[in-house]
């Protein structure tokens, strides 16, 4: 099956030829620098000043009347018209738009600060701030964002004549049911938007919202079927992908994993639940095919596909790619009924010009950004390589498979590695593995969200057909994802993005020249020749004969120790939900599992519980006396039962034994009773301390006990000396200068994350441990940390450069 990418090149092809490509077919090209005055009006306006939008208009206009414009490809037949139109609407009413943000006088009393009490009319979906849990927080943060416009405004008790466009920062309870339309009052505090934005102030709510009005009907129904979907997804569908198919069809990524967001961020795939192009073209087409084999008329079948096309528009929200999809689509469905079926470089250009001028915040969006450069390279670039492939005897199919997502990718790398600083080296082969089941997985997700409030039994039938589909869109991203450099490093910014930009024409220069081509090989296959050997063979990683793994899970704990078994291992905390703990066994080539062990119920060491069971035979799930947090301990127990693995429970004293491990319950010594709300102190103090004899010798592992679990290990008479100290609580400074005495340990390990807000590992304790004679080792500049025994002798191995 072709990528449905390429169904849009098909779907809405190019109209009536003016132009010639490259590929000897020919564009319209006349829209095209009208839209490009819009587009740049509005970035100068918004990253400069309102007036150099007025500028560039004007020069728009005068341009449009020379003659040597109006000679030109562009001018010819309307062109020249069509410019100086776009001049006068960036002058006129995009210019006022622009001024009136730039002077509301609620961005300079946001500027100021303090409590504001807003009467909004919400224009947007909101959307969760996505993050892994830590501690006693579980995964997301608790709150939402929401675009709004204001109608009214006081602050301080003062009325401020505002009619901007404002963010809401808001708790998620009480404000992720609220859809585009409705009216409300929203109290909080005022902050400055970021600059160039059309943002005049950010709100940050602090209570629920007041005097709400009805939401529209057709937002409440797009609200109820985006409901239903997630709902009769996880009925029917594995956590992985109960989550990713909400995504996949309407955009909605609220109960996605966020390992799996994370593994399509590095796959390049992340597109696919950002709902763009391809997702119209699949949902629109679809439908217009199938009145076409009905024998349906095309204005018929137009019309039918339009008003499909709308209620797909407000059933997935007024995302940038959508708006710009979906006037595309419009434009197209026109064209197909009057007959003009070439139409879509004037499609996209009129769109660029249409949502640029309604809505001037798209100039300056990366979405919107990567969208129209995605579309122009499927339309002008993508046609050339796959006929320059077909000259060369590839398959039709595979050609297009390939030059598809190969032009996306080239087109649109220079703006990710200008905002992420990153660039996905394995995008092209994960999104030509994945094309195939794409169209089927949407347009079975469509008819599940439409059918699952009137007939469930069918809505639960089309998730079940697009399951596989999905299940293997989750496999192509994990295995791309872990990729050895599937994500490199790039310099963000302007800069970053013009390096990136010059790379991929000199590819595309290169490939066009043989002598060229030959130079870039040669000196590809030098660098990798030198690189790869330093970067993947050297460290040998992983060591032979490892005895003991601290995973660099993040801000976490995730450690392993190896039974003396082949591919058995006890693990000992799980991380975050990123999922790194799985990663690192499959390195450590660990199939299964006899016990995994959570020092304590915090998010950051139990998160990674459904990584590590997914796909390993897992013998028992062994946690202390701790019942706290409840959610946590709900969060295990479910997990537990959904892969049939047994919850024990460890006590003071127990012993645990392998071929080559030992493990004894040390701690903890006190569990005080459960409350309602506890405290991140009594959770860390609750945790199960082990001390560990290996074959290198003796580890204590102490999970995150702080001063008063110390004091009671100290008290209670145990032999905590151990050769190995996994250093308490990721390093803080709540550690007993005694208790590090009483270890006296020849290696310190710390599990913790780069740049963590909470000052982990504290200077003074490193200094410590320094000075009593410990090697200190960290996961956040280490890497992964194994030790191993050589010559009868203990090892430090970390993945990646020695440890500060």
């Amino acid at each position: 099956m072709t990528s449905d990418r390429g169904a849009v090149r098909r779907f809405l092809s190019a109209t009536p030829p003016t132009t010639p490509t490259l590929a000897g077919r020919q564009h319209d090209f006349r829209l095209v620098p009208a839209a490009l005055t819009m587009w740049l009006a509005g970035l100068l306006g918004l990253l400069g000043t309102w007036w150099l939008a007025a500028l560039c208009g004007g020069g728009a206009l005068g341009a449009s009347v020379f003659p040597a414009v109006r000679r030109s490809g562009f001018g010819r037949r309307h062109g020249a018209a069509a410019l100086g139109v776009a001049g006068v609407l960036s002058a006129v009413p995009l210019t006022l738009v622009l001024h009136s943000a730039e002077h509301d006088p609620l961005r300079a009393v946001a500027a100021s600060g303090g409590d504001a009490a807003l009467d909004v009319v919400v224009t947007s979906r909101a959307r969760a701030i996505r993050a892994a849990g830590y501690a006693g927080q579980p995964f997301g943060s608790g709150r939402v964002v929401l675009h709004a416009d204001v109608e009214r405004a006081v602050v301080a008790g003062r009325l401020v004549a505002s009619t901007g466009r404002v963010l809401l920062i808001a708790p998620t309870a009480d404000w992720s049911g609220l859809v585009p339309g409705q009216r409300l009052r929203a109290a909080g505090t005022l902050v400055p938007a970021a600059s160039g934005e059309l943002l005049v102030a950010v709100l940050q709510v602090r209570a629920e919202p007041v005097g709400v009005s009805p939401a529209p009907w057709w937002q409440r129904a797009a609200g109820s079927m985006r409901r239903e979907l997630r709902s009769v997804s996880a009925r029917v569908l594995d956590p992985d992908e109960a989550g990713l198919l909400p995504g996949l069809v309407v955009g909605d990524t609220s109960a996605l994993p966020l390992r799996v967001e994370e593994e399509f961020l590095a796959a390049g795939m992340s597109h696919l639940t950002a709902v763009s192009g391809s997702n119209v073209v699949i949902v629109v087409g679809a439908v217009f095919v199938l009145l076409r084999m009905v024998r349906l008329g095309p204005k018929a079948s137009s019309a039918a596909a339009g008003v499909v096309l709308l209620g797909y528009v407000v059933l997935v929200g007024s995302e940038p790619s959508v708006l710009r999809a979906g006037v595309m689509g419009a434009v197209g469905l026109l064209a197909l009924a009057l007959g003009r079926n070439r139409s879509a470089l004037p499609a996209l250009a009129f769109s660029v010009g249409v949502l640029v001028l309604a809505d001037p915040a798209m100039a300056v969006s990366v979405g919107f950004a990567l969208s129209v450069v995605a579309t122009a390279a499927l339309v002008l670039l993508a046609p050339r390589w796959v006929a320059a492939a077909r000259r060369r005897g590839v398959p039709a199919g595979v050609a297009e498979g390939i030059a598809v997502p190969l032009a996306a990718f080239v087109a649109t790398a220079p703006i990710i590695a200008g905002t992420s600083g990153e660039i996905s080296m394995v995008t092209v082969a994960a999104n030509v593995l994945a094309a195939p089941v794409v169209a089927p997985a949407t347009v079975l997700g469509v008819v599940a969200a439409v059918c699952a409030t009137a007939v469930p039994v069918l809505a639960e039938a089309a998730v079940w057909l697009a399951g596989p589909a999905v299940s293997w869109l989750v496999v192509v991203a994990r295995e791309a994802a872990s990729v050895p450099g599937a994500v490199v490093g790039w310099p963000d910014g302007w800069w970053g993005g013009l390096g990136a930009g010059l790379v991929c024409i000199g590819a595309i220069l290169a490939v066009r020249s043989r002598l060229l081509l030959t130079v870039v090989t040669a000196g590809t296959v030098g660098v990798a020749v030198i690189v790869i050997p330093v970067a993947v063979l050297s460290p040998g990683w992983p060591p032979s004969r490892w005895v003991f793994v601290a995973c660099d899970v993040g801000q976490g704990d995730g450690l392993v120790l190896s039974t003396g078994e082949s591919g058995n291992a006890v693990v000992v905390d799980t991380g975050t939900e990123l999922g790194d703990i799985d990663r690192c066994l499959d390195r450590l080539g660990v199939e299964r599992v006899p016990l995994v062990i959570l020092s304590h119920l915090h998010a950051d060491h139990i998160g990674g519980l459904d990584a590590v069971l997914g796909g390993r035979a897992v013998g028992g799930i062994a946690v202390g006396e701790g019942r706290t947090p409840g959610w946590a301990w709900r969060q295990v127990v479910a997990t537990g039962r959904r892969f049939e693995v047994a919850v024990l429970e460890l006590t003071v004293g127990q012993r645990l034994e392998w071929p080559n491990l030992r493990l004894r319950v040390l701690g903890p010594q006190y569990v005080p009773p459960p409350s309602p709300d506890p405290e991140g102190t009594e959770v860390n103090d609750a945790s199960v301390v082990l001390k560990a004899e290996t074959p290198a010798g003796s580890l204590l592992l102490t999970g995150d006990v702080e001063l008063a679990a110390q004091a009671d290990l100290l008290a209670s008479g145990e032999d905590l000396r151990a050769d190995v100290l996994k250093v308490p609580h990721h390093g803080s400074r709540s550690t007993l200068p005694r208790f590090l005495d009483a270890v006296d340990p020849t290696v310190a390990v710390i599990s913790v994350g780069a740049m963590n807000r909470h000052g982990h590992p504290n200077a003074t304790l490193i200094d410590e441990l320094r000075d009593g004679g410990a090697v200190v080792v960290r996961t956040d500049s280490g890497g992964d940390i194994a030790l191993v025994v050589v010559d009868g002798r203990l090892r430090i191995v970390p993945a990646r450069a020695r440890s500060p």
